[in-house]
């Protein structure tokens, strides 16, 4: 309920708008230019104790360079950074630099004085010791150093840049949960959707170097910006009508001579500036995989396999049969053995027992996790085509370079940019752009979503929904596996594998369990077998739970009403400037009541669905 009239503002605008309380940390007007490219032109934030806000925009639109202005780290062109003195901030770049420190203790503790005790309590919840060295650290084990040093001096303010970076499922559920829990007030940056939607209570949208705020969550952001783009377009439809008008009255009308005409063509030479200095919105990339013929009806049959790496089990008599058209996503902790499971399936590694047969008339196109394909050193343009030329073969169609390359959002003037010089988001559409001009009828994706912003990813999850082969994905991201997957392959521990039916939402409800808790991988003791918890304690469902479900469908209805009643009572155009303390107040109770009903609806589903279980 986010369709409040007037929440499309320009960045003063937004600042008043939520300037009660004073924010701790507020930017206005910032402008920034790197080269003769201007990034940021009007760009702003206000941040206080408590808000969650959710900071998003295209790869490239200067997310980052807005956090670290506002971390202090950057000095802006023009405009005014302020933050409440004694106020501590804290930020989370997206690739944090851990040289200079010895372990990850080290690393943790600096800065924080005399409270360096939480440095190691973080770091114990997140799964490390504190005596790992940092120059052996693996990208997700750096990454929870980096949240331990940022969380263990409960800041006022956190500015987060991407946190779930290399994070694996738990990892991520740990992150929720935690900053749920902080009174820090929240700058978020993160591909992250489910992320976003349960935790951001504000959105701040970056677009074409200016920034407008919704005083709503992510969950409302999609529909308020893509009415936001129609209006846009609209305007500049009316403009080019209005130019074209004038230009006909131009050649055929009185003559210009007059010093009414000559104020008319003035105003045409006006209409004309304002049309060339208008910065259209930028395209969504066109993703459409390339077509190979049929696979058999069977494309994958595992039976018993197995595979150790040195002395650990990895798989331990794995059976599945993956069938044409099906979507099958692995999940797992970091080391789980996901990408190995993966290779298995595919026939890139051969078990140590049991066996894998792969389907007649396969066609396969690879996403690798870590872009190990791609040559840093070839051009974007030869990367693409696979050598010199300028036409790539998609689909069995000719076309020529630059146009394919537009479709992934890449401009003409990179077609020679080496593919080291690329950003993360720009290399991991090569990599698509690759994948999908090759013709296939099954797709292996280690980790696609990594580095993609939000309107590619979403893109990417339509093509993948559409695609009429078979897709196997590895996956950290619980919003793409739930859009996407038809089963879930999901690491039991101890190289057990199970497969379920459904996303990565319905994995959870038939495990009839809370997320997992991440796991401190160096000192985990292993897990009692469910056989033995079974047997020693007959599953049923306590009062308490009986309770809960009978009386939870009240308890949703009535919080559907009053979200109804908040989102009317907000709707109203004029509430702000009648009442602001009224408007702040019903805000806050919105997204309160907001939480309180999807909690409730998860509860009584997860209590649902164990009643079916237990009543058979």
């Amino acid at each position: 309920m986010c369709d409040r009239q007037g929440a499309f503002a320009s960045p003063r605008d937004a600042v008043v708008c939520r300037a009660m309380p004073p924010p701790v940390l507020l930017l206005q007007d910032i402008s920034l230019t790197f080269g003769a490219t201007p990034l940021l032109t009007g760009a702003g934030l206000a941040v206080g104790v408590g808000d969650r806000v959710c900071l998003v925009g295209r790869n490239g639109s200067g997310k980052s360079s807005l956090l670290r202005v506002a971390a202090g780290l950057l000095e802006p062109d023009a405009g005014r950074r302020f933050a409440q003195p004694g106020a501590t901030i804290r930020y989370l770049p997206q690739e944090p630099d851990l040289a200079g420190f010895s372990t990850t203790l080290a690393y943790a503790e600096a800065g924080l004085g005399r409270d360096r005790h939480r440095a190691r309590q973080m770091l114990d919840e997140l799964g490390l010791t504190g005596e790992e060295a940092v120059a052996s650290l693996s990208g997700g084990e750096a990454r929870r150093a980096a949240l331990a040093r940022v969380l263990a001096s409960a800041p006022d303010i956190l500015l987060l840049d991407e946190p779930t970076n290399h994070l694996d499922l738990p990892g991520i559920e740990w992150l929720e949960r935690a900053l749920a829990g902080t009174h820090a007030g929240l700058v978020l940056v993160s591909h992250d959707r489910r992320l976003l939607e349960r935790l951001s209570r504000v959105t701040v949208w970056l677009d074409r170097g200016v920034t407008r705020a919704l005083d709503c969550g992510f969950a409302g952001f999609e529909a308020w910006r893509d009415a936001a783009l129609e209006q846009e377009e609209a305007e500049r439809h009316k403009l080019g009508r209005k130019i074209a008008a004038e230009e006909d009255w131009l050649r055929y009308g009185v003559t210009a001579r007059r010093k009414r005409n000559q104020r008319r063509l003035a105003d045409l030479r006006v209409l004309r500036v304002r049309r060339r200095e208008q910065r259209a919105a930028q395209g969504v990339a066109r993703l459409s995989a390339a077509q190979a013929d049929l696979s058999g009806q069977l494309v994958v049959a595992a039976d018993g396999v197995s595979k150790s790496l040195g002395e650990r089990l990895i798989v331990r008599d794995f059976s599945t049969r993956v069938m044409r058209g099906d979507r099958v996503g692995i999940v797992g902790p970091n080391g789980a053995g996901k990408t190995t499971l993966l290779n298995l399936l595919t026939g890139a590694l051969a078990p140590d027992t049991g066996e894998v047969r792969l389907g007649t008339n396969l066609a396969m196109a690879v996403l690798d996790q870590r872009r190990e394909s791609l040559d840093p050193a070839q051009s974007l343009s030869r990367a693409l085509v696979g050598g010199p030329g300028d036409r790539v073969v998609v689909g069995g169609e000719s076309r020529h370079v630059i146009g394919y390359m537009r479709d992934f959002l890449f401009g003409p003037e990179q077609a020679g940019t080496p593919v080291g010089a690329l950003s993360g988001g720009e290399r991991g559409r090569l990599v698509l752009a690759r994948a999908f001009a090759r013709p296939s009828n099954l797709m292996v994706l280690d980790e696609p979503t990594n580095d993609l912003d939000l309107e590619t990813l979403e893109l990417l999850q339509e093509r993948l929904s559409e695609y009429a082969g078979t897709v196997l994905l590895v996956s950290h991201d619980r919003d793409f596996l739930d859009r996407v997957v038809t089963s879930v392959i999901a690491s039991e521990g101890g190289g057990r594998w199970v497969e379920y039916a459904g996303g990565y939402s319905d994995m959870l409800a038939q495990r009839g369990a809370a997320p997992a808790v991440l796991p401190p991988p160096k000192r985990a003791r292993p897990a009692e077998p469910a056989r033995t918890r079974a047997a020693a304690s007959p599953r049923r469902m306590t009062f308490r739970d009986r309770h809960a479900l009978e009386t939870l469908p009240e308890r949703i209805a009535a919080l559907e009403a009053e979200v109804a009643r908040l989102g009317g009572l907000l709707g109203d155009p004029g509430l702000y400037a009648r009442d602001p303390a009224r408007f702040a107040a019903a805000t806050q109770a919105l997204a309160a009541a907001q939480e309180r009903l999807a909690a409730s609806e998860e509860e009584w589903l997860r209590l649902e669905m164990e009643r079916e279980d237990i009543e058979g």
